[in-house]
């Protein structure tokens, strides 16, 4: 396990893996290292508005906090209701969004955002169809900033698997810029960053 994450932490993220094993995709929450990776792409200058996708206990989202600027505004947007609260108690200072990635559009509409400077993203994609995948990278596209970028994780044991090269597939084609950064040796396991900049409207 990722041996910097809180009891609390690891015992809710488990509950929610034994749980929603379709929903899960990880083994351990994300260690810090991954977190700093996959936030890199948060702006440190200015106020800037930052969702994060599949929040679960919130550790990539205490990387993202460290980078914002005063006056900024983080969301995180979990689907399993036992990890949303647990966001809600212990990380406040989050905006927890209760709902499922496919919606982002409706969900952030519904937080009075209509674009964001970054989408940092740990969902698990190889739990979901290549639809289910278009649809929440149509989501995102549609929710960036010209300015602005989004990163997802995937790990090294996947890179030579067929989901894995559709994912690269739908990222360079929803995405005018795909860059690999890494690999994150520690973490459980280790993995690598995608991060995506200009989307390609159709």
């Amino acid at each position: 396990m990722n041996k910097t994450a809180a009891p609390a932490d690891l015992r809710t993220f488990l509950t929610a893996a034994v749980r929603r094993q379709r929903v899960v995709g990880a083994i351990a929450p994300s260690s810090p290292a991954l977190g700093r990776a996959l936030s890199a792409v948060v702006p440190a200058l200015g106020p800037s508005v930052v969702v994060e996708l599949g929040a679960g206990t919130g550790p990539v989202s205490e990387a993202i906090r460290a980078r914002l600027a005063p006056g900024s505004r983080q969301l995180a947007v979990e689907i399993d209701p036992g990890m949303a609260a647990h966001l809600r108690r212990t990380k406040p200072w989050v905006e927890t969004i209760e709902g499922d990635a496919a919606d982002l559009g409706e969900l952030l509409a519904g937080a009075g955002v209509d674009r964001v400077d970054a989408v940092v993203s740990t969902l698990p994609w190889s739990l979901f169809p290549g639809e289910r995948q278009e649809r929440i990278l149509a989501g995102v596209g549609r929710a960036l900033a010209p300015s602005g970028a989004f990163t997802t994780v995937t790990y090294l044991s996947a890179l030579p698997l067929a989901g894995a090269r559709a994912l690269r597939l739908r990222l360079r084609s929803a995405f005018d810029e795909v860059l690999t950064t890494g690999p994150v040796w520690r973490n459980l396991p280790p993995g690598v960053a995608y991060v995506c900049r200009r989307p390609i409207v159709r």
